[in-house]
């Protein structure tokens, strides 16, 4: 592990706005310089991509961005950055996804010169590698369309590169439908920790090549999933808060591969990156409620540096289109955010995020600043990345337990007993790798997981 100490000295510096290692676009957009902006993420309503419906979907995207980048001009919101995440069929078929790309890039150039905008666009492609079954992690024929859009997209003039992964899903999935804590940390600290490697290893190539910023990856499909499954009350919100902190050990490879930052905002792990590297974080919280539900509203703003509503179709409300309302209300919260640093407040600001969250539960408080400096430092001090996740899942396990004896967070029976459960299951991982790997190697379906995609087992 490349990290041996954290980029920070005390949960204080944790700070919304501020980055120890912030980033500056070509553009001159300042990211963790000092302020919050606010990224707006979008999506189609349902339609079926092909050519009949390519004219309509131009037009809709085309739309999306003109309706933000105007808003932002009646706003007086000179900063903001636009994040296209592209559906599957936009990476399988890089033609399509470049040719949305080059319109939201030349309607970002035209407000640039008239309106003196200061707004990049964020490249996602869509980890197609995850649509087949079993998933090929490096020989999947969708890779080099990936790559492909990447490269084209990137000298085109996206910014920031971005990529929500999946390598080590297809075990993790299982895992938290059955509260699996030692399925769970073998798919993010073995599995998904070598894909990460993997991907980040070209992506930050691409990046360095075309003079554009690698900004990072995501846990989104693993603990988001689990924080969706508790609030349905499907498995503990115990077992979301403690695979949240073993995901931060998953996402830390694409930043010792070189990825800068800010990553994306809808793993929530993004803090402990922050911590770990010094990189700017985007977050999502409030209002990504038109994406998702959670606990973590608030909290989730501690140290942001760009502030995502998550995603959102492009459908119409009484007052205009989703995109563009989704757009002012992060243009409210960046607005009261950066207001607070103008004016001394946001110590004061960052402390009522927090404790209007932090023990409402246990997904919150492993998210407050406090929490994660103590997970971060117990990640850092391990030998290996399976001892890191060991480390983080024991250390939010303690923090919880804590908070329970003190009466400041409440658990019902049925999430005392899951807590005490995973604790001996977290306690019986070996910290080295080889031997992980050999205790998980009989619990594996094989042809469900290809493991020599992760480069286990093969010569």
């Amino acid at each position: 592990m490349k990290y041996a100490k954290l980029a920070i000295e005390s949960a204080r510096e944790l700070e919304f706005g501020f980055a120890p290692r912030p980033v500056t676009t070509s553009h001159g957009l300042a990211i963790g310089s000092g302020a919050v902006h606010p990224e707006l993420k979008f999506t189609l309503p349902p339609i079926t991509i092909n050519a009949s419906s390519m004219p309509e979907i131009l037009e809709q995207y085309e739309g999306i961005a003109r309706g933000a980048l105007e808003r932002a001009v009646h706003l007086g919101q000179r900063c903001l950055v636009l994040e296209f995440e592209t559906l599957l069929e936009m990476t399988m078929e890089s033609a399509i996804g470049l040719r949305i790309l080059d319109l939201l890039l030349e309607a970002c150039e035209e407000f640039r010169a008239k309106e003196g905008l200061l707004v990049e666009v964020r490249l996602t492609p869509n980890d197609a590698r995850d649509f087949e079954r079993p998933p090929r992690l490096r020989s999947s024929r969708w890779l080099e369309p990936m790559f492909e859009l990447f490269e084209k997209g990137a000298l085109a003039g996206a910014e920031l590169l971005s990529i929500e992964s999946t390598g080590g899903k297809e075990v993790h999935d299982e895992a938290i439908m059955f509260c699996d804590v030692q399925a769970a940390a073998f798919a993010l600290t073995v599995l998904g920790v070598r894909d990460v490697h993997f991907l980040w290893a070209r992506i930050v190539e691409v990046a360095r090549r075309t003079g554009r910023l690698a900004g990072g990856d995501t846990a989104c499909g693993f603990a988001n999933t689990a924080m969706m499954l508790a609030e349905k009350r499907f498995i503990p919100t115990v077992f979301a808060a403690v695979d949240r902190a073993i995901s931060a050990v998953r996402t830390l490879p694409a930043y010792e591969e070189g990825a800068v930052g800010p990553d994306k905002d809808c793993g929530y792990e993004g803090p402990f990156m922050k911590a770990i590297a010094g990189i700017p974080i985007s977050m999502e919280g409030k209002s990504a409620a038109c994406a998702h539900m959670s606990r973590v509203g608030n909290i989730s703003a501690a140290c942001a540096d760009l502030w995502s509503n998550e995603c959102v179709q492009n459908i119409k409300l009484l007052s205009g289109m989703a995109p563009t309302v989704c757009f002012e209300q992060l243009v409210y919260d960046t607005r009261l955010m950066n207001t607070a640093i103008a004016r001394g407040s946001a110590a004061e600001l960052q402390r009522l995020f927090v404790e209007s969250d932090k023990y409402t539960d246990p997904q919150a408080l492993v998210l407050a600043p406090e929490s994660v400096f103590e997970i971060s430092k117990a990640i850092v001090g391990a030998p290996s990345y399976v001892a890191a996740g060991r480390a983080a899942g024991l250390k939010a396990l303690e923090l919880i337990e804590e908070a329970c004896a003190s009466g400041r967070l409440a658990l019902d029976e049925r999430e005392v007993e899951y807590a005490a459960r995973i604790g001996d299951e977290l306690a019986a991982i070996p910290e080295d790798e080889g031997e992980f790997i050999e205790m998980m190697l009989p619990r594996i379906d094989t042809k469900a997981c290809l493991l020599e995609e992760y480069g286990i087992g093969s010569a």
